[in-house]
């Protein structure tokens, strides 16, 4: 049996790898929409990744002696290596590629592989290609492509798990920037998951995702904990996922990274379809829809228990019960940060006011942090970050110190670098600066010690947001940055503009003067 690494051509000393790829998709149009190709791609990455550690392990057993193991399934799953029956393997399919029935054999690929894996139930796409009635010589010409990367990746100093999962973050990225709106729904920009993931900190304990999309708040959670030193085996994840296919994208997401998470059974409204209704989280990381309308109908759910001590929300706006529902699954000194629509600080509109009135008593909000605009490949509304907590009280443990009544403000929105004509990005030092702002802020040592900065941070009380009628747009209590004082006395400065006044109110009075005259040639006069 040919070996899924033979015949390797090296293209990351060349053109990026991630570019490559995406000129191989980009090869399918015309014959799906973009919005179908995504999962075309990721799912035969995912089938080449999983052949390759399945080869991998296979060429294992043999050196060690234990070639008659070679076909035994517990020899694979006890390092967490899925077995893949011979029709299942990427090397099957790639010999196959130029055949007619190459989509059907994708399919029963990508079902064999679920069948055999438990922990993939409900993940891989059903049928997918052979509905799709993709043109056979292009979908051949995605698989050579994809034939070229060799997924074990040592040599260029990264995991596997690393390598196919910048594939992933590539492509859920470009996705969302060709696709609009369609792409974003599930795709959080790299740089906002960033800031929240450094903001909370989560080393250990559950953590949770009402909407996960495509999974980025987890993958980020555990780029941060490896970042850091931290262990993986700390930390247990669950989620949820309305659409469909985002669900089984997100199953793949953490699958090619050896993540293990919860993400429900099924994909399935948060609202009405809660998967996890006994979860009391110690972090939450979320991107909400924005502004979600028609969410329920005027009688359902009125009587939830997740609205309790507050108001029901509005039919015509979800972001308050987005919000309440993660208050609902807060542990008792859980936290969470998560994006929502500006409006959200400061709408009255169906009793969203009140509400946030309730929020606000209850002494639950750490930070509000206004970001600059152009952040999200899909929306030009005004975004802002949340952060919630149960707990305010003085924490040893963790280097906190006491916050009751108080509230951190921060206006981000002159940060960030325009990477492209429309679309910015935080930069790392834009993140680290915010971050360190609220560490120091919330009394950890390790950053220093905080204080107000006029036009960019303030730590108000309760008192001070009440007197702003329970508003918490950061603009309202940050004030205007002070400007450099440039040691030109006033009056010399006073002397100088009230010349250059004058120079051009004279100047105003000839170009007044010039165009009556042209007026009257034209025979315009009065």
């Amino acid at each position: 049996m040919a070996k899924a690494t033979n015949n390797k051509k090296d293209i990351k000393n060349t053109k990026g790898f991630e570019e490559v790829l995406w000129d191989a998709a980009n090869k399918l149009r015309g014959s799906v929409e973009s919005s179908e190709y995504k999962h075309i791609v990721l799912s035969l990455i995912f089938l080449k990744f999983i052949s390759d550690k399945f080869e991998k392990q296979r060429e294992k057993l043999v050196a060690e002696g234990m070639g008659d193991y070679v076909n035994m399934v517990d020899f694979y799953t006890k390092d967490n290596v899925f077995y893949l029956p011979e029709d299942a393997r990427w090397s099957f399919i790639q010999k196959q590629a130029k055949q007619d029935d190459i989509a059907v054999k994708i399919d029963t690929a990508l079902h064999t592989v679920e069948k055999n894996n438990a922990s993939l139930k409900g993940a891989l796409p059903d049928n997918y290609f052979s509905r799709l009635g993709l043109d056979v010589s292009k979908l051949a010409a995605l698989v050579d492509t994809i034939n070229n990367i060799d997924t074990i990746a040592n040599e260029c100093h990264m995991t596997e798990e690393d390598l196919v999962g910048r594939v992933y973050e590539y492509f859920l990225g470009k996705f969302a920037a060709n696709e609009g709106k369609g792409g974003g729904e599930f795709y959080t920009p790299k740089s906002v998951v960033t800031l929240i993931a450094e903001m909370l900190e989560p080393y250990k304990g559950k953590i949770y995702d009402p909407c996960c999309g495509s999974g980025g708040m987890f993958v980020q959670s555990l780029k941060f904990i490896d970042s850091h030193k931290g262990s993986k085996k700390n930390i247990s994840i669950y989620g949820q996922e309305y659409t469909s296919t985002t669900h089984k994208l997100a199953k793949m997401n953490l699958a090619v990274r050896g993540i293990n998470g919860n993400l429900g059974d099924v994909a399935g409204d948060t609202f009405f379809k809660d998967q996890h209704p006994d979860l009391k989280a110690d972090y939450i990381l979320s991107n909400p829809p924005f502004n979600q309308k028609q969410w329920r109908a005027e009688n359902e759910l009125v009587d939830d228990p997740r609205w309790s001590g507050f108001e029901v929300p509005p039919t015509g706006n979800a972001n308050y019960a987005w919000i309440m529902h993660m208050i609902s699954k807060l542990s008792e000194n859980g936290t969470a940060g998560f994006v929502l629509a500006n409006g959200s600080m400061s709408s009255n509109t169906g009793g969203e006011g009140t509400i946030r009135q309730k929020i606000i008593e209850n002494d639950l909000v750490d930070c509000m942090i206004a970001l600059p605009g152009q952040l999200f490949y899909t929306t030009q509304i005004p975004v802002c970050l949340w952060f919630i907590t149960k707990n305010k009280k003085e924490n040893t443990e963790l280097g906190y110190r006491d916050r009751q009544g108080e509230t951190l403000f921060i206006d981000a929105r002159e940060m960030g670098t325009m990477v492209s004509r429309v679309h910015k990005e935080l930069t790392t030092d834009d993140i680290a600066e915010i971050a360190k702002t609220y560490h120091a802020w919330r009394g950890e040592k390790k950053d220093g010690k905080y204080q107000d900065i006029a036009g960019f941070c303030k730590s108000a009380t309760l008192e001070d947001i009440k007197a702003n009628d329970f508003v918490l747009t950061p603009g309202r209590y940050v004030g205007a940055a002070e400007l450099e004082d440039d040691g030109i006395p006033f009056e010399v400065k006073m002397k100088e503009l009230s010349q250059t006044l004058y120079s051009q109110m004279e100047q105003a009075e000839e170009l007044d003067k010039a165009i009556r005259q042209n007026l009257e040639v034209l025979g315009y006069g009065r």
